[in-house]
C-alpha cells in the first residue's frame, strides 16, 4: 500500500488549506515532547512523536511525518534517546526512543563536560543522548583510563572523546 510521502514531491507540497507546516511541538534536551507548553503525557503519543522523527531532505529542519502528513519540530538537544542496553547473546545493542535498536559501536561515543554520554545513531546520520538509566548500564565495561572516561569492550579500550571532537579509534 503506498502512502502520500511515496511520492516524489511529498515534502515539497504545500500544507492543507488554512494549514502550516510550523508547530508549537518541541523535543526538549531530556527526551520529552512538548506541545504549546505543555507536556506530551500519552505514552503512545509520546512514542508515535519518536517514531515520526525525521529530516526534511531540502533543508535539514527537523520534522514530524507519518507518511500522511508532516510538519516541523523543534530539538532542543539530540533527536534520539539510549533507553537501555540490550544483550543479545554476549553483544550489546543500544534501545532507542524511537523503539529501534542498534549496534554496539563503542567508536561513535563521547561525552559532554557535564558527562553525558552520546553515540552516532542510525548509520551515523544521528546523535543519541544516553539517558540517566541507560548510562548507568554502562558500567560493567567502564574502565580506568586515569582522567578520561572510557570503556573496556572486549580487551580494547575505548577513550571516549569530549563531544564535538573526533572520536579516536580506540587504544590498547
Amino acid at each position: 500500500m503506498t502512502k502520500p510521502s511515496d511520492h516524489p514531491d511529498f515534502f515539497r507540497l504545500p500544507p492543507p488549506a488554512g494549514a502550516s507546516r510550523e508547530s508549537s511541538i518541541e523535543l526538549d534536551s531530556e527526551g520529552r515532547f512538548w506541545h504549546e507548553g505543555q507536556p506530551v503525557t500519552h505514552p503512545a503519543l509520546h512514542r508515535a512523536f519518536a517514531t515520526w522523527l525525521r529530516r526534511h531532505p531540502d533543508n535539514g529542519r527537523y520534522i514530524l511525518s507519518n507518511g500522511y502528513d508532516w510538519t516541523y519540530v523543534a530539538v532542543r538537544g539530540t533527536p534520539f534517546f539510549v533507553e537501555g542496553i540490550l544483550l543479545k547473546g554476549d553483544q550489546p545493542h543500544l534501545l532507542l526512543s524511537d523503539g529501534s535498536e542498534e549496534p554496539w559501536l563503542p567508536s561513535t561515543f563521547a561525552i559532554d563536560s557535564a558527562g553525558a554520554v552520546y553515540a552516532r545513531v542510525k548509520f551515523g546520520a544521528f546523535e543519541a543522548k544516553f539517558t540517566p538509566s541507560a548510562q548507568l548500564q554502562l558500567a560493567p565495561w567502564v574502565a580506568d583510563a586515569g582522567s578520561h572516561a572510557a570503556l573496556e569492550v572486549e580487551g580494547r579500550l575505548w577513550v571516549l572523546p569530549e563531544r564535538g571532537q573526533d572520536p579516536n579509534s580506540c587504544s590498547g
